[in-house]
C-alpha cells in the first residue's frame, strides 16, 4: 500500500509538471507577438542629444541612406558643426564614405561642413578605434554618433567602452529600410536583421568583457605587455 500511495505521489507530480509547461507554453504562445515587439524594441535606445563638437555617420547604411538623412537633420538642426561620413572601402576608388558624403550633400549638408573618414574596418569595434583617432586629433570632446535602429544598442556599448570618458557619445537611431522594431518578424529581411544584431550584440559583449577581464588582470599582476612599457 505504501509503494501504491508513493506511486501516485510521484504520477501526480509529473502530472502537475506537465500541466505547468503545458500552461507556460501557451502562455508564450499567445504573447509571442508581445515578447518579439519588446526584444525589437530593446534593440533600439535613443541618448539625449545636447550641442556636440561632431556628428558622425558609421559606415554601413541601407539603400535610402536613412543614416545620412538623420544626421544631416541634426546639423541642419545645429546639434553640431560637423558631419564625419565613416565608410569601409569598396574598392580601391571607392568606398562607404563617398557615398554617405554625396547622401550628405543631397540631404543639405555644405561639403566644407563634411569630413569624409575612409577606412578598412570590418566590425563596429574596428571603425569606433578608429573615429577615436579621429576625434583625438581634432580635439573633440562630445559627438553624436548616428546608427541604424538595430544597432545603436551595439554601437553604444562598444563606443562607451572604447572612447574614454573624457569623450561624451551619445547614440542616436536612423530608420532602416529592413527593420521595424514593432513588427520585424513580419518580413524575411527583418528577422534576418534581427538575427544578425542579437548573434552580433553576444559577440561584441563577449569580446569586450573578455577583454576588460584581461586588462584588469594585467594590472593586477603588473605585466603591462612588451608594448606598453616605458
Amino acid at each position: 500500500m505504501r509503494t501504491r500511495a508513493g506511486e501516485r505521489g510521484g504520477l501526480i507530480v509529473r502530472l502537475a509538471g506537465l500541466v505547468f509547461l503545458a500552461i507556460v507554453a501557451l502562455a508564450l504562445f499567445f504573447s509571442r507577438f508581445v515578447l518579439m515587439r519588446m526584444a525589437g524594441e530593446w534593440l533600439v535606445v535613443s541618448d539625449a542629444l545636447q550641442p556636440s563638437n561632431a556628428i558622425i555617420v558609421l559606415s554601413g547604411d541601407d539603400l535610402n541612406g536613412d543614416r545620412a538623412a538623420r544626421a544631416a537633420q541634426l546639423y541642419k538642426a545645429g546639434w553640431a558643426p560637423v558631419v564625419v561620413a565613416s565608410g569601409s572601402e569598396i574598392r580601391p576608388y571607392l568606398s562607404e564614405a563617398d557615398l554617405e558624403t554625396r547622401d550628405l550633400e543631397s540631404d543639405g549638408v555644405p561639403a566644407k561642413s563634411i569630413v569624409p573618414l575612409r577606412q578598412r574596418a570590418l566590425y563596429t569595434l574596428e571603425e569606433s578605434r578608429d573615429l577615436l583617432q579621429l576625434c583625438r586629433s581634432e580635439h573633440w570632446k562630445k559627438v553624436i554618433v548616428v546608427t541604424s535602429n538595430f544597432h545603436t544598442r551595439r554601437a553604444r556599448y562598444i563606443f562607451q567602452h572604447v572612447f574614454p570618458p573624457s569623450i561624451e557619445v551619445r547614440v542616436t537611431p536612423a530608420s532602416d529600410v529592413d527593420f521595424r522594431p514593432g513588427s520585424w518578424w513580419e518580413t524575411r529581411e527583418g528577422m534576418k536583421t534581427f538575427a544578425r544584431e542579437t548573434a552580433a550584440l553576444c559577440v561584441a559583449f563577449w569580446e569586450l568583457h573578455t577583454s576588460s577581464v584581461h586588462a584588469k588582470m594585467q594590472q593586477q599582476t603588473g605585466d603591462v605587455g612588451p608594448e606598453s612599457g616605458p
